[in-house]
């Protein structure tokens, strides 16, 4: 499992980078959620990686 934090703003961003954060269900800066490790989530989290913190939960 992977714990995902959004830690930047996505005021500015475009709106590709948008729509996979709300698919990640991040939609405010420090919110938390947990999605499964598999290549899908992997994938999206690299196109956004640069806005959020990623922690692997054992």
């Amino acid at each position: 499992m992977l714990r995902i934090t959004l830690k930047r703003s996505v005021i500015g961003r475009p709106e590709k980078q948008r729509k996979i954060l709300r698919a990640l269900g991040l939609t405010k800066p420090h919110k938390t959620t947990i999605k499964p490790d598999n290549p899908q989530i992997r994938g999206m989290v690299r196109a956004v990686s640069h806005l959020i913190q990623v922690e692997e939960e054992g």
